[in-house]
């Protein structure tokens, strides 16, 4: 799988930068990233982050739509916060691992089930709150690279364990540049009124 993990960690890093940049071409570079991945951790017996991927897809489409229609007046989505709602996230990222932990791990032969399961949830909502250009989906997002980088060392994932090194930098610099744009934007909007 090296050669396919290798391609898709060439997108990924492609993807990302472009989602700090907030760069609508962010979407489909991640469509193709999240298809390569599903064959690879197939392959690593990492079904969380396979099923995880084959969502992925689909939310990556979701969002390419929602960031140039997603606004009430269908132009370009603008960067906004979750605010108090994160407790929410941070609560359906907890029974959400645990549920789908427990599952991974006495329904199937997952290789770490319930780290992979943390990763899964996690990502589920950091990708949620990203195609809906929230500040926050970059917390979530730099967890999960933190995570994921020891998950993906003990598989001997190593290309995709330095992917996602480099994802937890790009994570911290997304979060800083996604809330400078918030902040920018806010002030801006102030100043019409």
């Amino acid at each position: 799988m090296t050669l396919i993990e290798a391609i898709a960690t060439f997108f990924g890093l492609i993807c990302v930068w472009l989602t700090v940049k907030q760069n609508i071409w962010c979407w489909p570079t991640g469509i193709a990233q999240v298809t390569l991945y599903i064959f690879v951790f197939y392959d690593a017996r990492l079904y969380s982050d396979m099923i995880l991927h084959i969502i992925y897809v689909i939310i990556n489409v979701y969002g390419w739509y929602h960031w140039l229609y997603g606004n009430k007046e269908k132009e370009e989505l603008k960067v906004s916060l979750v605010g108090k709602w994160i407790w929410m996230w941070l609560i359906i990222c907890v029974v959400g691992t645990f549920a789908w932990g427990y599952i991974m791990a006495n329904y199937t032969n997952a290789a770490l089930p319930y780290y992979d399961s943390f990763i899964t949830a996690a990502s589920l909502i950091a990708q949620w709150l990203m195609a809906r250009k929230i500040v926050e989906s970059w917390w979530f997002w730099i967890v999960v690279d933190i995570v994921a980088v020891g998950v993906y060392f003990v598989k001997g994932l190593y290309i995709t364990t330095g992917l996602y090194a480099v994802f937890l930098v790009m994570a911290t610099m997304g979060y800083f540049e996604w809330r400078r744009a918030y902040r920018k934007e806010k002030t801006m909007a102030v100043a019409v009124y």
